[in-house]
């Protein structure tokens, strides 16, 4: 499942590898998830980033940096979105010349037992994502209101956008830095999960390509999820603007071969 131009990457190396963690209040899951990352993938860093956890998340990702170096610890002051959190960790990673960025939930639900599989992919691709949606894909544990919610978003997202990605939402995600380095991180604005969107669409139409993998997303076991209704209400209208202005350029390039 792929869709871009493809691009010459020259037997380019992944390696090194950094997977960007925003936290906020995930002290029960952080331990866990970092146990087994490392386990399944020795040679990986972690970026913790931390937006000011009240529960002390930001203070045991210190100490868990300080046993390990592969772990290391972005502290911010307050709770400023998904999206602010990773744009800052990809900053952090690219200024100290890792050559693959990923995103990686908290919470248990991106399995790092898949990561392995995702890396292998980049080597065909520019982003890649875990999927959900296609053969091979599931959730485990989703209440049906969550589950429509999700493919609706994606259905939606496909139409007004004209994307053929089965799974632009997708959190667990690997970068090649030179995606990073082209796309206009300082324009981007989306705060919530249409961040995702955002930076995939972006992707898409700077000409990289995009490979999704089949993943298992397991819903959190412990703590509460960020989703809430005015992250959703965003994505709709944020989505709904760039999909008019789309099909607006494309009028406006039909014009002007035929005119």
């Amino acid at each position: 499942m792929a869709q871009g131009a493809p691009h010459d990457r020259g037997g380019e190396s992944i390696e090194p590898v950094l997977v960007v963690i925003p936290t906020y209040n995930e002290r029960d899951n952080l331990p866990e998830i970092l146990r087994r990352l490392h386990e399944a993938n020795p040679s990986v860093h972690a970026l913790v980033v931390d937006d000011g956890s009240p529960d002390g998340t930001g203070v045991l990702a210190d100490d868990l940096a300080v046993a390990d170096e592969r772990v290391h610890v972005m502290h911010r002051s307050e709770k400023a979105g998904l999206g602010a959190a990773y744009v800052a960790g990809f900053r952090w990673g690219l200024e100290r010349d890792y050559a693959t960025l990923v995103e990686m939930d908290a919470d248990g639900s991106h399995a790092p037992e898949d990561l392995p599989r995702i890396l292998d992919a980049l080597g065909d691709a520019d982003l890649v994502l875990g999927s959900r949606y296609v053969p091979g894909g599931s959730v485990v544990n989703w209440p049906l209101r969550r589950q429509l919610l999700s493919r609706g978003a994606n259905l939606y997202s496909r139409i007004a956008l004209g994307t053929h990605i089965n799974d632009i939402t997708a959190g667990y995600r690997a970068y090649r830095r030179e995606v990073l380095e082209k796309l206009p991180l300082d324009e981007i604005a989306s705060r919530g999960y249409c961040f995702q969107i955002d930076l995939a669409w972006r992707t898409v139409r700077a000409g990289f390509t995009v490979v999704e993998v089949p993943i298992t997303f397991t819903e959190r076991e412990i703590g509460e999820s960020k989703m809430s209704g005015s992250i959703v209400r965003e994505a709709m209208i944020r989505v709904g603007l760039w999909g008019l202005r789309h099909r607006l350029d494309q009028l406006r390039g039909l014009f002007s071969r035929n005119g």
